[in-house]
């Protein structure tokens, strides 16, 4: 027999300690000192170091009671009686929110009389908004500040602290209020080629003290091996800066190994597969994107120049790779990790110390978020334009990738000339400049063309040989059903007349159309492939004439 689940009673009765309603149903606070003996609140650790943010600056203001109520909803952030935030999210929201009761204390000031929490509504929202648009900062800034204004005012609101409509003209937070922010964003570009081998050459050379047998860690050192780490897997910041010890797995190939972060984001680890193997205390790990041995190696030895300082080190950085002791005269000889903003400092150091210009001769810019990107477009390219398989090895969807990793390449400015002087030809001469074999940039004055009176090219036989033939991965089809047509002319005539007149139509077709296309990148193999299968079940029409080689000879 199932057994049947048993439910508790608990208890229907709500209990409201500490608190008291107001005639407009309000319920109020507790009755505190104002301002609090403590003003100060510690987020502890961050991604840009131990952080703490005091409000004493926003009391008597004349909006003490707001201040407190935002004072009071970040501690219970903090003490994880609300939402499950992080530090880093915590902190920003706190720095974010602030914004609001400066506009607050300004309108006091414009209005002469103190701004209590019944006093928030549509009219103090849409004037934040304004305030807002009028700080000449960003569009991303302003949603940013009204966002965690707002996350905050709905934690107040639902502690009924603060009346909020939600729907209606009145509603005290209006729909979509910065339309079309994500669009007027400019994110960070990749690294062209030349740049990016630049920043190669320097991190290289920056990491190899690393490898000396006297080797003692510090901010610089860790910061080019975060940055060269960054290069070669194209991980975001976050995850790389809390990298932990145990980052490296084994791998079932000989020689490579598996570089696993998390993602606190999604509370996840890039959606890899673990399993447990039976003879050794080892973790196997499936799916998951594969890291070279040298960058493996530099994670080792940072790992192991570590460990004399974890023994030492606080409960929070036991675990971590990018752990150092202080160099500063702030803080000298103790232990701290990797940040935000110490890696903009070293960061910037290693960019004068190795000259790293952009191609305006500026010092060049360089941040994670862009090695991420410099990561997506060069595997998108090494992978001859597969989208599926870039986005897989960057860990998110093909239209992620599409719409805000991948820029045009250095060639297609190149590429996209040459097709314009083409179409443009063809307007201005006003023929049709496609061919049986592929297309003709001009079959009037071309290299093979009768030039007389007019007359159009009919030379087929030499397009290959002629400097104004043109093909693109649309004319394979018609291309190979041309090499097709050659190969079945050789039995029906003469084999010396053959090997003289049309025996090198194949090899050229071959080597200097499909072989260099994909050498190139501007044919895909498998697109390559269908053409040749299709053109040898159904050649195209122009090709299916068997006396069509002879009438163009004679017609050439």
């Amino acid at each position: 027999m199932a057994k049947r689940k048993v439910f508790e009673k608990s208890d229907q009765v709500l209990h409201v300690t500490g608190t008291e309603r107001s005639d407009a149903g309000i319920i109020q606070s507790p009755v505190m000192e104002i301002p609090p003996a403590v003003t100060k609140i510690q987020f502890g650790r961050v991604v840009w170091g131990n952080r703490a943010f005091d409000f004493k600056d926003f009391y008597s203001c004349r909006i003490d009671q707001i201040t407190f109520a935002f004072q009071r909803q970040i501690e219970r952030f903090v003490e994880g009686e609300e939402r499950k935030l992080t530090p880093t999210t915590i902190y920003n929201t706190c720095k974010s929110a602030t914004h609001f009761l400066d506009y607050l204390i300004a309108r006091s000031m414009a209005e002469a009389r103190e701004f209590r929490l019944e006093d928030i509504n549509r009219s103090v929202i849409d004037g934040y908004l304004g305030w807002l648009r009028d700080s000449y900062t960003s569009v991303i800034t302003q949603r940013n500040h009204y966002s965690s204004a707002k996350r905050l005012l709905d934690c107040l609101g639902k502690r009924g602290l603060v009346t909020l409509i939600s729907e209606g003209d009145d509603r005290t937070f209006p729909r979509n209020p910065f339309p079309g922010a994500g669009r007027s964003a400019m994110g960070a570009k990749p690294l062209p080629k030349a740049q990016r081998q630049a920043l190669v050459r320097a991190l290289r050379d920056a990491v190899l003290p690393l490898f000396h047998p006297d080797a003692v860690l510090d901010g610089y050192l860790l910061t080019a091996a975060l940055f060269l780490v960054a290069l070669h897997t194209g991980r975001n910041t976050t995850p790389l800066l809390e990298m932990t010890t145990d980052c490296l797995w084994s791998h079932p190939k000989a020689g490579m190994q598996f570089l696993v972060l998390f993602k606190r984001r999604g509370n996840s680890t890039s959606k890899v597969v673990l399993r447990a193997a039976q003879d050794e205390p080892t973790r196997e790990i499936k799916l998951t994107p594969t890291v070279r041995p040298n960058v493996a190696s530099l994670i080792q030895r940072v790992i192991a120049l570590g460990e004399p300082l974890r023994a030492e080190a606080p409960d929070h950085l036991k675990d971590q790779v990018w752990i150092f002791r202080c160099q500063n005269n702030f803080n000298r000889g103790a232990l701290t990790g990797l940040n935000e903003t110490g890696v903009r400092y070293h960061v910037a150091a290693l960019v004068k110390a190795y000259a790293l210009t952009d191609a305006a001769g500026k010092p060049l810019r360089i941040n994670i978020s862009r090695l991420r990107k410099t990561f997506v477009n060069r595997m998108f390219e090494i992978l001859n334009d597969d989208i599926v398989t870039a986005a897989i090895a960057a860990g998110h969807a093909p239209q992620i990738t599409g719409t805000s990793y991948l820029r045009p390449s250095e060639n297609a400015k190149i590429n996209w000339q040459f097709m314009g002087q083409v179409l443009t030809d063809q307007l201005l001469s006003g023929t049709v400049v496609s061919t049986p074999v592929a297309n003709c940039s001009d079959p009037v004055n071309g290299q093979f063309a009768p030039r007389r009176d007019g007359a159009t090219c009919m030379s087929f036989l030499n397009c290959l040989r002629c400097r104004n033939y043109v093909v693109t991965g649309d004319d394979l089809y018609k291309l190979l059903s041309f090499e097709q047509r050659i190969w079945k002319e050789r039995s029906r005539m003469d084999k010396r007349k053959w090997s003289k007149h049309l025996a090198h139509i194949p090899r050229l077709i071959e080597r200097d159309v499909i072989n260099q296309g994909i050498e190139q990148k501007k044919f895909k193999p498998a697109d390559v492939e269908t053409a040749r299968a299709r053109a040898k079940q159904n050649p195209h029409p122009f090709w299916l004439a068997d006396s069509l080689i002879g009438d163009l000879e004679s017609l050439a």
